[in-house]
């Protein structure tokens, strides 16, 4: 146990790990490893990103993979053999609905949670290509070895996988899924075996014949034709359009640090609006994990969310006021709002359109869904100094749980966040993207240098979790390690945070190592609490902090999930 930080009375169970020339932050330890064994064999932050995200689609299949979509954080500092100018940017890799998936298609009985009817268009591998083609150092096939290498050889089942794969009956019963992750119906018991060879296959035909394989070739046509023969809506038309966007981060200060986030279709700006909030607020004078700093924390979030449902979908179709919800003048209107004796009940969004330098469109109430908490993130820091933060998904726990064909690829079931209503803005639409909750975080000093690279997944809790961890960092002087390991909380409200409507009870979820007095403050100001197992918080908070002096890299994983943080 570590000495506890400024007196905040939380100390770390797992120490701070420390390289000086590259660390990595993922959800499992294999995938890790796969990150530094490339970095050591010359790599950089992206080569290495490819190789975990690749290493996870292997041992951590029910959280992401090549058959899903996500965003790629990069700075890039001119070193290490890439390609781009110094900066940083966002590759998001999130696919479409296919072209044939039509409201009226799905009507009247709904679009499916699982099967082939829940697929959209897979996003993700063309987001490797392009940030490789803009970064990597490393050939192209290289950074797939050591996925190629789990998957042909196979890899113990961790405890986590095991009780997932027991509790998804289509996963064990379809039969090309059944077939990889059972035997004859029986989930692997933790430590036995998994194979995944097909997989391996595709990895190595990717490997040698590029994305076009996938998008235009073999795979491609493999996985669309699965698709048409299981009712789905997604065709080969589908994938040979999809397309990578790049896009600039968008960002805000916090006490003089800069925070980037990636923009919309990502919901990273609500993080960006809670710093912006308590900004305003003095929350070292109102204590680390107080009553009253943990009050004011969801308060703001409450604010933020609120906008995020009036205003935020995917940007190619909906024009959202990012520059006025991002104002600091808007963020000070928004805090007033903030009563510190009482829980807000039925917060409103405000009107960030006077912020935004330009009159408002008209459009009025959104809402749309997230995520769930079955997504991945990883943080990767290289021994020049470039960084990724990704995030990738198949959208809930295995997708669809449908392997397609002989392909080894799990498709997802992102589909299923759609709205079918006639008129609401999020409605679905042919080649319309959703919003996602997707969100990777950077953080760089005043002086331009880079000092954080963090996130997590967990569908709405990713923004709020970023906040507790950035806060105890940059606020109270926490370890990495004592921030993503303190007491945890999740807000939920009702209605806002699902696409179904009053199925989110509003509640305050806190961990059950917050003390009593904290709770009964809270519960004092009128916030419905359910207190959660002693490390049940959602999440898999990965981190790594940049030593402005030395260099040195310090990680740390969640210990709640299978994450570990591995340096060299």
């Amino acid at each position: 146990m570590t000495a506890t930080p400024h007196g905040t009375g939380y100390g770390s169970n797992r120490p701070v790990v420390m390289g000086r020339n590259g660390m990595v932050c993922a959800g499992h330890p294999l995938a890790s490893l796969a990150g530094i064994t490339v970095l050591q064999q010359g790599g950089n932050a992206v080569d290495a990103a490819i190789a975990v995200a690749a290493a996870l689609n292997v041992v951590e299949p029910l959280m992401s993979g090549i058959g899903g979509d996500g965003f790629i954080l990069v700075h890039w500092n001119g070193a290490g053999n890439g390609r781009r100018k110094p900066g940083v940017r966002v590759v998001n890799a999130t696919g479409a609905a296919p072209q044939t998936a039509t409201r009226e298609s799905y009507l009247p009985e709904g679009i499916p949670m699982k099967g082939a009817g829940s697929v959209s268009v897979p996003g993700l591998l063309d987001g490797w290509a392009e940030a490789h083609d803009a970064y990597g150092a490393l050939k192209w096939g290289q950074v797939f070895e050591p996925a190629i290498d789990l998957a042909e050889n196979g890899f113990p089942v961790s405890h986590v996988v095991s009780q997932s794969i027991a509790e998804d009956e289509l996963l064990r019963t379809f039969p090309t899924s059944r077939a990889v992750f059972t035997a004859d119906g029986k989930p692997p018991a933790p430590g036995q075996t998994v194979y995944q060879r097909d997989l391996a296959r595709s990895f190595k035909k990717i490997a040698a014949e590029g994305r076009d394989t996938f998008y235009r070739g073999e795979i491609g046509r493999a996985i669309a034709k699965f698709s048409q023969d299981n009712g789905g809506a997604l065709s080969m038309k589908d994938l040979e359009g999809h397309r990578t966007r790049w896009q600039d981060p968008i960002s805000t200060t916090y006490r003089g640090d800069t925070v980037y986030e990636a923009p919309p279709n990502s919901s990273g700006h609500i993080l960006l609006q809670e710093l912006n909030v308590v900004e305003t607020l003095d929350l070292r004078a109102l204590g680390c994990n107080s009553a009253e700093s943990i009050h004011a924390m969801v308060e703001a979030k409450k604010l933020a969310f609120a906008d995020r449902e009036a205003y935020v979908a995917d940007p190619e179709f909906v024009e959202a006021p990012i520059a006025g919800l991002l104002s600091k003048e808007y963020a000070r209107e928004r805090a007033a709002l903030i009563d510190p004796g009482r829980a807000a009940v039925g917060v409103q969004a405000g009107d960030p359109w006077r912020h935004q330098g330009s009159p408002s469109p008209g459009r009025s109430k959104l809402r749309v869904g997230g995520e769930r908490e079955d997504t991945t993130c990883f943080c990767v820091v290289d021994r020049w100094g470039n960084a990724v933060c990704q995030l990738q998904s198949i959208q809930s726990q295995w997708g669809s749980s449908l392997i397609a064909g002989d392909t080894g690829i799990l498709l997802n079931n992102r589909m299923t966040y759609w709205h079918l209503e006639e008129d609401h803005v999020n409605r679905l639409e042919p080649g319309k993207r959703v919003r996602h909750t997707m969100n990777p975080v950077m953080v760089f000093d005043s002086t331009g240098r880079l000092m954080l690279v963090c996130g997590t997944p967990g569908a709405d809790t990713q923004v709020q979790t970023n906040l507790q961890v950035i806060s105890h960092v940059l606020d109270f002087g926490m370890t990495v390690a004592e921030a993503v390991e303190a007491p945890r909380w999740r807000s939920t409200q009702d209605g806002t945070e699902s696409t179904v409507p009053h199925s989110c009870p509003d509640e305050l979820h806190m961990e059950g190592r917050f003390p009593q007095g904290v709770r009964d403050g809270l519960s004092a100001r009128g916030h419905r609490l359910n207190v959660l197992g002693d490390w049940g918080g959602a999440g898999s908070e990965m981190m790594v902090q940049v030593n402005p002096e030395s260099g040195a890299l310090m990680g740390a994983a969640d210990p709640r999930r299978d994450g570990y943080a591995v340096g060299w």
